[in-house]
């Protein structure tokens, strides 16, 4: 009998010990790419803009009611995502008024913007009050194709809200 008790109580610890390590709440964290997603969703307001290394603020406009905007859109858990822009010049614009975009490699730090038929491979830096977008652009623009040579480089966009 005292066997028994013995077993028992043993059976009942290790039921114990082995009930009380098990995971808190069943959650799982959220992937890097939806918490981005959720700091990038919102439309941002361009605060300044340059084309290597040039500020580009006459073109694009940073105050005003023809103010540079962009609006970034998306559901969590998809792999393509859509922007539309406000605000654009009125030719030789290196943004369309909208398009598509997904995460790159790196969700923390890229994105590929207007992904057909050849994807604009961009890298950010986003926080809870500011958007900075870096990429190089080859072509003559978008919106009644404008001059090539203001589109043609290194631009640097930056947002807030």
């Amino acid at each position: 009998m005292k066997a028994l008790k013995l077993l028992v109580l043993m059976v009942a610890v290790g039921a114990l010990f082995t009930f009380s390590s098990c995971g808190g709440d069943g959650t799982t964290p959220e992937p890097p790419a939806d918490q981005q997603l959720t700091k990038l969703s919102k439309t941002w307001k361009l605060t300044a803009v340059t084309l290597d290394g040039a500020t580009m603020a006459s073109f694009y406009k940073v105050t005003g009611t023809d103010q540079f905007k962009l609006t970034i859109t998306g559901t969590k858990g998809a792999t393509s995502f859509a922007y539309t822009t406000t605000g654009n010049p009125p030719s030789g614009s290196v943004w369309k008024g909208s398009s598509d975009w997904r995460f790159g490699t790196d969700p923390l730090t890229m994105i590929k913007r207007d992904t057909s038929p050849t994807p604009l491979d961009m890298t950010y830096t986003v926080t809870t009050t500011t958007l900075e977008i870096r990429f190089t652009f080859n072509g003559a623009g978008y919106t009644n194709q404008g001059r090539t040579e203001q589109t043609n480089g290194a631009w640097v966009f930056t947002f807030g809200l």
